[in-house]
Formats: C-alpha cells, sequence, structure tokens
C-alpha cells in the first residue's frame, strides 16, 4: 500500500514539474523576447518576425513567419474545431441539431464579425478579460463535478511514469501557454510598457494555476480514463453541458484576437495600409484577407477532427520553437553573450533543450497518433 503510495506521488511529481518547467521557462522567454524589440535603445521593433530578422536577416525572417503562420493560423483552427465539436454534442437530439460540418462554419461566422470589423489588438484585446472568467468558471465546474464523481470512479488507475509520452507531454503543455508571437502586439498596446515583465508573469502564473486546478484533480479522479478537453470525462448532465457551452464561448472570444495578430502581420508584409492605398482600396483588402484567412481556417478544422492529437502537433511543432527556442537565440544573438551571467546563461541553456527535445520527439509522436487517427477514420 506504501508502494503504491509512493508510485502515485511520483507520477503526480513528474507532471507537476513539466507544469512548473513550462511555466518558469515560457514566462522567461515572454520577457527576453520583448527586451529584444529594443535591443538597439533607438528604436523598437514591432513584430516576432522583426525580432527575428534582427537576429538572423531575412531567412531568420522567414523562417519565424513560417513557425508564427502554424500557430497563429493553427491555434485557432483548433478553436473552430472544438467548438463545433461542443456545439454538435450539445445539440444532438433537440431541434438544433446540425452536423458538425455546419456548426464549425457558424463559428467561423460569428469569429468574423469582430475580426473583420476590429482592425487592431487595442480593438479586440478587451474580449480576453472575458474569456479568462469563462475558463475560470469551467475550471471550477471541472474540480467540484470530478470530486463528487469519485466514489464512482472504481476501475480506473494510475500509471507510474510513462516515459515515451514525456515529449508530448512537454510539448502540449507549451502549448498552453504559448503567446510569443502575439506579445510584441499585446505590449504595444499597453499604457506601460515597462510593466511587461509583471504582466507576463502574472498571466501565465494565473493559467498555471487554472492548469493545476484542473490537472491534479482531473488525474486522480480519472486516471486513465481521463479525456481531452477535461470537461468530457465529467459525469453526462447540465454541468457538462454548461462546460462546452461556456468554453465555445471562450473559444468566440479568444480566437479573433490570435487571427488579428497573424493579420496585421500579413497586411504589413503585403502593404495593406493608408500609406499605401486609399481609405477605401485599404479596407477593402483587408476585408479580403481577413475573410480569406476565416475561409481557410474554416475548412482545415472541418478536415481535421481530431483534437487532442492536433493541439500536441502544433504545440511539438511550431510553439516548442517559438516559445522556447527561437527568444533564448535572438536573446542572446542580439544583446550578446558576454553581459549574460553563468547561471542565466546556464537557464537559456535548458530552455532551448527542452524545447529541442519537445520539437523531435514530440512532434514525430504526435504525427504517428494523427497517422493512426485517419487510418481508423
Amino acid at each position: 500500500m506504501y508502494t503504491l503510495f509512493i508510485l502515485y506521488n511520483l507520477h503526480i511529481i513528474i507532471g507537476l514539474f513539466i507544469l512548473v518547467l513550462g511555466w518558469l521557462f515560457s514566462t522567461y522567454s515572454g520577457i527576453i523576447l520583448i527586451r529584444c524589440l529594443y535591443y538597439n535603445g533607438r528604436t523598437r521593433l514591432s513584430s516576432y518576425q522583426e525580432v527575428a530578422e534582427a537576429a538572423f536577416g531575412k531567412i531568420g525572417g522567414w523562417v519565424s513567419f513560417f513557425f508564427t503562420a502554424v500557430t497563429l493560423l493553427g491555434v485557432p483552427v483548433l478553436y473552430f474545431l472544438l467548438a463545433g465539436q461542443n456545439l454538435h454534442s450539445v445539440c444532438i437530439g433537440t431541434r438544433a441539431e446540425l452536423t458538425f460540418s455546419i456548426w464549425v462554419i457558424i463559428v467561423a461566422a460569428i469569429v468574423s464579425l469582430p475580426f473583420v470589423c476590429f482592425k487592431s489588438m487595442k480593438e479586440v484585446g478587451f474580449m480576453s478579460a472575458f474569456g479568462m472568467l469563462t475558463t475560470v468558471i469551467v475550471v471550477l465546474i471541472v474540480l467540484v463535478m470530478a470530486v463528487k464523481d469519485k466514489p464512482n470512479q472504481v476501475d480506473i488507475h494510475h500509471d507510474n511514469v510513462i516515459w515515451s509520452e514525456f515529449p508530448i507531454a512537454l510539448s502540449s503543455i507549451i502549448f498552453s501557454f504559448g503567446g510569443n508571437p502575439v506579445y510584441a502586439h499585446v505590449e504595444a498596446g499597453m499604457r506601460r510598457p515597462q510593466s511587461w515583465g509583471k504582466v507576463v508573469f502574472a498571466g501565465l502564473s494565473t493559467c498555471a494555476a487554472l492548469y493545476f486546478l484542473t490537472a491534479i484533480p482531473g488525474y486522480y479522479v480519472y486516471g486513465n480514463k481521463t479525456q481531452s478537453p477535461i470537461y468530457d470525462s465529467i459525469p453526462a448532465g447540465s454541468a457538462k453541458t454548461a462546460s462546452a457551452i461556456i468554453i465555445t464561448v471562450h473559444i468566440i472570444l479568444a480566437a479573433p484576437i490570435l487571427m488579428t495578430s497573424f493579420a496585421l502581420d500579413l497586411e504589413k508584409l503585403f502593404g495593406i495600409s493608408s500609406f499605401h492605398h486609399s481609405k477605401f482600396m485599404e479596407i477593402v483588402l483587408r476585408v479580403a484577407l481577413r475573410l480569406t484567412m476565416v475561409v481557410i481556417i474554416t475548412v482545415i478544422a472541418i478536415f481535421v477532427p481530431f483534437f487532442g492529437d492536433f493541439m500536441s502537433l502544433l504545440g511539438a511543432f511550431s510553439n516548442c520553437a517559438l516559445i522556447l527556442i527561437f527568444p533564448v537565440l535572438f536573446y542572446l544573438k542580439l544583446t550578446g553573450l558576454r553581459n549574460k551571467s553563468w547561471y542565466e546563461l546556464i537557464l537559456c541553456f535548458f530552455v532551448v533543450l527542452i524545447g529541442i527535445i519537445g520539437l523531435i520527439f514530440g512532434t514525430i509522436t504526435a504525427i504517428q497518433a494523427l497517422k493512426a487517427d485517419f487510418a481508423n477514420q
């Protein structure tokens, strides 16, 4: 009995270790990324891609643009996919029952309204506060329902440590802390940009606290039967339905933020501004570009209906690079090595090392899982 207790606590410790690692490393990379915007002490760079270009030239800029595009288009795909699944499952057996594809299209239409109508991050930023509130509500619902459901879970087991799943677990958690591609635009919209370090630490710490509140009781109660997303694990009923609806609202509020960030980068790349076009033509080109983005995201979401494995692939392939690897390389290249303390250099080494492990092995595992999904479809 004592041995079982030790083993259970071991996998809890490993899981919490990965969460803490993702939280601290993501916070550090978010801070140094913004430092890179001001590296020359005279002008401020405006985007992730400009930082990459300043550090490694045109090639670096295009490489970072590719990874940013994967994330800022891929995450909305994930959001549309999850929202469509939620609405489809909630409405089964009712007069509102529609196919999954139609629900994804409806979600896309709703998201496109603020995305197309609002031009900048300042205009859509307020939506993040409501999105955060919905997340807190769902976490509390899952926490209460999991505790109530514990006596009913009699045939579950808890694995000790599944080392083969470590890279994919790490990459999925890094995905959950992934905000680096939009940080430059967020910081630009702040009243006090000098407080960025405090803001990113507070924001990611809040995310970490919510993950702890969900992960620990969730796995304790459901063990090997834990599903993704977590509210799929709780018993069917009003609480589960409410969770699905609330998360869908969160998705509808959060998606325009990521999409706007990428749209701003594309508009700058294509010269869609009042400096190059008349006001009317600028609006026409902006609307056309953003509607095209919505259509692309919607089509991908309809034909890639595997939430968990798709999330893992995104986290491993793009976010490990954007969040852990690239910011450290940019920071060291732009600000130099000699002015860094030995312990910061060691920290940089481990951040990059963990990022490489997550990218390579996590991507391989996620691709294999997606192949299996499509083969069994």
